[in-house]
């Protein structure tokens, strides 16, 4: 799902940037008010581990490529969607920096996409689903997958509108590959969530929720 260079004209990549800093800028404000001391290990932890999972690379037709994401575990288990985003723009900034892996004009698609999308579906999908299912692993399985596979919609969207490839081609090439990896990122987002809530319910942002 990281979009290279020239994929998108720069025009479209700037408007996507300034889209991009208004919510890093909120996500610094977040991490200012809400990343104490004891909270930066379990950040860079989950950076991390996010930064694992997306090494996990499947080439998608055209050039761009199919992976998990992390942005709805990191918001759900540090509590605010703001989280997803601070966390996917540390990661990506590494990635497209010192590996290469996404464009640096195209960076701020990146982090709109995974980032903002995956946070926001994430943590509030999870927060919907779970007076629906009552169960807060189920949610956050069905949080995990939606969060990858409406992100990798908006992506193929915006390849369309930058002209890469036809809409259609792209629906079904990133709708149909991210719906299947959306399961193993469903079952991560819900696995680590137990594990933490079994293991440290007090580091989570709201373990009465994540326990109930």
């Amino acid at each position: 799902m990281h979009i290279p260079d020239a994929f998108i004209p720069i025009g479209q990549s700037v408007i996507y940037w300034i889209i991009a800093l208004a919510f890093i800028i909120l996500s610094l404000r977040w991490a200012r008010k809400s990343m104490g001391e004891e909270r930066v290990p379990l950040v860079a932890v989950l950076a991390a581990g996010v930064f694992a999972i997306q090494a996990m690379n499947v080439p998608i037709p055209w050039g761009t490529s199919g992976h998990m994401v992390g942005a709805a575990l990191a918001a759900i288990v540090l509590g605010s969607p703001y989280a997803g985003v601070f966390v996917l723009t540390l990661v990506l900034l590494v990635q497209g920096v010192v590996f290469g892996d996404g464009g640096i004009t195209t960076m701020g698609a990146n982090i709109v996409n995974m980032g903002v999308v995956g946070g926001f579906v994430g943590y509030y999908g999870y927060a919907a689903l779970q007076g629906i299912v009552r169960s807060p692993y189920a949610a956050a399985f069905a949080a995990g997958w939606a969060s990858l596979f409406v992100s990798a919609i908006l992506c193929a969207g915006e390849l369309a509108v930058a002209g890469t490839f036809p809409l259609g081609f792209g629906l079904v090439s990133m709708g149909l590959y991210h719906a299947v990896i959306g399961v193993i990122e469903g079952g991560i987002t819900a696995v680590a969530l137990y594990l933490i809530s079994s293991a440290r319910p007090d580091i989570l942002e709201h373990p009465q929720v994540v326990s109930g």
